[in-house]
């Protein structure tokens, strides 16, 4: 396994993250603890979740399960570096959700008991509040930080703007502030390169990008069909980009051939080269899947290969950040 440095702060973590959304709706508690285990295995010791995973309102089911799997011992949590999230609904009266201080210091609370941990090493704001000002916020991150409760804060769907204001009102209090943002970063959406990334780059922030094989049409989805076997990417609205976007898809997988790569692997790997990248959001749902997620760390593309993905999946304007991707 590979490690780097979350951001500007000193804790190492593997270049891929696990993530756990699957665990509880589509992989029962005992693969998901058979695959936490094979990923420690594997040296991989960032674990990504949410308080709302599980998609039972308040229930925490996610978290639950990691907690019972902590709670095994074998040195199970030391290994982990944790990181978990707060914003959503976790209740039907108005404060049960969103990131006033109220709610923050309550949610951090209940996560914790349902991990069965004394401390969460990245507490991550799901969302950004429009309604919450930042002194609130950081009063509230600040006071569970001094009570050991939290390590380190991030963002996940931050604009490149709210990184700023944030990191600027933290600065004003003496506070570290964001280390970290979380955001939707693929061959297919690449939007975060124009402000989101810079941004990250200048204010010392990792990036965590999540759905990077979006929703599985990176990874292979039409030899998969072709070989008649179950596949994502091929209901709703990735089924929808499937089908308008098909023909990208074909000369993708015909490039992956030529390199000889698994899809999947070719969009991990091109992540993990991109600027700022820290750890890309795997989320296996067997030990299998998260097996052959590992084959990404071997991908090694040269500059002819990321021009013809470039040609395949343009990136936003010109490319690279804003303004240059649009002006002169």
């Amino acid at each position: 396994m590979e490690y780097t440095n979350l951001g500007r702060t000193g804790l190492s973590v593997s270049r891929l993250c696990l993530g756990t959304m699957n665990f509880g709706p589509q992989t029962s508690e005992p693969d998901s603890f058979a695959i936490m285990d094979r990923a420690l295995e594997h040296g991989l010791n960032f674990f990504d979740t949410a308080n709302v995973y599980g998609w039972k309102t308040g229930e925490g089911v996610t978290e639950q399960i990691i907690g019972r799997w902590f709670a095994q011992g074998g040195g199970r949590r030391e290994k982990v570096v944790l990181a978990t999230k707060v914003y959503g609904k976790m209740g039907d009266w108005p404060n049960d959700q969103g990131l006033s201080a109220r709610h923050i210091v309550r949610a951090c609370e209940d996560s914790l008991r349902r991990l069965q941990t004394d401390t969460i090493d990245l507490y991550q704001m799901h969302h950004i509040s429009r309604s919450t000002p930042w002194e609130e916020i950081w009063q509230a991150m600040e006071t569970l930080v001094a009570q050991g409760k939290v390590l380190y804060v991030g963002s996940s769907n931050f604009a490149g703007w709210h990184l700023a204001v944030a990191q600027a009102a933290a600065g004003r209090r003496n506070f570290l502030g964001l280390v970290s943002e979380q955001c939707i970063y693929n061959l297919f959406t690449r939007f975060v390169e124009l402000e989101v990334i810079p941004a990250a780059q200048h204010l010392g922030l990792g990036i965590i990008p999540w759905s990077p094989l979006h929703g599985g049409l990176l990874a292979g989805v039409l030899a998969k069909m072709a070989a008649g076997g179950a596949a994502r990417g091929t209901t709703g609205r990735s089924g929808d980009a499937l089908a308008e976007h098909r023909e990208t898809i074909e000369a993708y997988e015909r490039l992956c051939a030529d390199l000889g790569h698994d899809p999947a692997d070719v969009a991990l790997g091109w992540l993990l080269s991109r600027p700022g990248v820290t750890a890309p959001i795997i989320g296996p749902r067997t030990v299998e899947q998260l097996d052959r997620s590992l084959g990404a760390l071997a991908v090694r593309l040269d500059e002819a290969t990321e021009d013809r993905l470039d040609e395949l999946f343009p990136p936003v304007g010109s490319g690279g950040p804003a303004p240059e991707a649009w002006a002169w």
